[in-house]
């Protein structure tokens, strides 16, 4: 090993819940944000960048260091083309309804597959998709009005273009890996 790699801080790849009231806003608004870094803190400039009409305001409302999905486990590399093309991490949000509630109910899944085909169809068979609609008001993926397979992120495709270009996910069967920690709470940017 040389000594670059032996500097080479252990990169993660973060899942942000943001919140912010922006200046505009009746009510805090959220964003999920993705970020490759050593630590929480050094996501901040790209945070602020990601969206900027509310610097200044935004705070964290959750976020999870994304370490293991559906029996593999997630981690960082270098960017290289000849990378072998497999498995995808994908990031769905679903929306969804429910009778006398004025208010749209989410939930957040991640998972591995082939493709946008799979990962959507597994989105479908959750819970929380058969159970949070009723006639009138049906459930979705978040961004349409309806089901469409075009709403489902693949994580290396909503990372920042500098991250892009500099790492890509590693995907690897494991077995017995803990769940990762969920941290939840209102975490001010300044204070990380």
């Amino acid at each position: 090993m040389n000594t670059e790699e032996q500097q080479q801080p252990d990169l993660k790849l973060f899942m942000i819940l943001l919140g912010s009231k922006a200046p505009g806003r009746h009510v805090e608004q959220h964003d999920f944000f993705f970020g490759i870094a050593a630590s929480l803190k050094e996501l901040v400039p790209p945070i602020n960048t990601f969206w900027p009409e509310a610097i200044g305001k935004i705070h964290i409302d959750g976020w999870r260091e994304v370490t293991a999905v559906d029996g593999y486990q997630v981690k960082i590399a270098p960017a290289a083309p000849e990378a072998a093309v497999g498995k995808k991490l994908f990031f769905i949000n679903l929306g969804g309804y429910l009778p006398n509630r004025f208010e749209e109910q989410h939930y957040v899944v991640l998972t591995v597959k082939d493709d946008r085909a799979a990962a959507f169809k597994e989105a479908k068979e959750t819970t929380f998709f058969k159970h949070n609609h009723f006639d009138g008001a049906n459930s979705h993926i978040d961004d349409k009005y309806g089901i469409d397979v075009d709403d489902l992120y693949q994580i290396e495709d909503i990372l920042s273009a500098g991250q892009k270009e500099k790492y890509r996910i590693e995907l690897i069967p494991a077995t017995d890996l803990p769940e990762d920690e969920l941290h939840l709470g209102y975490f001010k940017l300044n204070l990380l």
